[in-house]
């Protein structure tokens, strides 16, 4: 497993910081040259701008035996004309894969559907969302925020799932209010997805990366299997991993490996192979520059592919990776 050094930690504080910075952001999307080159880095994690594209690497992982999440990017929405557009085009996504028959789930932030404008904007969309879902025999998944949002998130969720039970909800080991959440406040059964958290978080309220960290990750994981939520392991940390499947977690119906899409694709198709559930998260759209902030803060080595990936100025089909 590899082991983040002192400098890797001040590289990934500094780029999650840059990811929210709202100017670096505008110049980027007001400078068409290097638009360009940071979408052939993006293009690793991200499969394209077109809900097209992330239909067509679901169908590619499909045949290969994944299931996929997928996701229209977007977050922190603030006009009410581009939430409804959002959820418009989540509407489709979850039409057309109905259609399909494809084997996946629509995550979403609800951020992107009216939580940043009025909490009960995001509940209004996310209700129909989840009927239409539920009729279409497809998963609804939250993912979640920066911690100041969690609380809001969890009321819409628990809201929700007590009307529709296909709707499934995020959890980040790194805040340490996660083991009282899932304790007390997640008593559907419904699916939990848990990540270690991607996002910088005052210490007073968050653990860093560490082995206290994954601990508290195994302990999650556990004590959802026990209240008996389905849970997703979405992680690609071979320890955890391991230790999961020495635990016999992946023995029944109620547990998946789930992992991003472009990252460690090798280890995903190690575990396909070897029979366990794998769903891989795709994600699609114009908004991708904080999601690639975020992949290359959370592993730094990934900014070597990113460079590569400017340099050779090709469009690479990376489902090619899952084989």
């Amino acid at each position: 497993m590899h082991q983040a050094s002192d400098l890797e930690k001040q590289f990934t504080a500094a780029l999650k910081s840059i990811a929210r910075r709202a100017d670096l952001k505008s110049y980027l999307e007001r400078t068409p040259q290097l638009n360009r080159l940071l979408r052939l880095a993006a293009a690793q994690y991200v499969t394209g701008d077109v809900r097209q594209d992330g239909l067509e690497a679901g169908r590619k992982l499909a045949a290969k035996g994944y299931a996929v999440s997928i996701e229209y990017i977007g977050e922190n929405t603030t006009d009410a004309a581009e939430c409804e557009a959002a959820a418009l085009e989540m509407k489709g996504l979850i039409h057309d894969l109905g259609q399909e028959g494809i084997p996946a789930r629509v995550s979403f932030d609800l951020s992107h559907i009216g939580l940043s404008l009025d909490k009960g904007l995001a509940f209004s969309y996310l209700m129909k969302l989840a009927e239409q879902a539920k009729a279409a025999g497809i998963e609804l998944f939250i993912s979640m925020e920066e911690s100041g949002k969690t609380e809001s998130i969890l009321s819409v969720y628990e809201r929700a799932v007590s009307v529709f039970p296909n709707i499934g909800i995020t959890l980040q080991a790194q805040l340490t209010r996660t083991p009282q959440d899932l304790a007390s406040r997640l008593a559907s059964p419904g699916r939990i997805r848990i990540v270690k958290g991607a996002y910088q978080e005052p210490d007073d309220c968050s653990i860093p990366r560490s082995p206290e960290l994954n601990r508290r990750y195994l302990e999650l994981v556990e004590s959802a299997i026990r209240q008996g939520h389905r849970v997703s392991i979405a992680t690609y940390d071979e320890g955890i991993i391991e230790e999961a499947l020495e635990r016999g977690w992946l023995s029944g119906a109620g547990a998946e490996f789930e992992m991003l899409y472009g990252i460690r694709p090798e280890l995903s198709s190690k575990l396909k192979k070897a029979g366990y559930p794998v769903r891989i998260y795709l994600t699609y759209g114009h908004d991708w520059y904080l999601y690639l902030c975020h992949r290359i803060a959370e592993y730094p080595p990934n900014l070597y592919r990113a460079v590569i990936a400017m340099v050779s100025n090709e469009e690479i089909d990376h489902t090619q990776a899952y084989d």
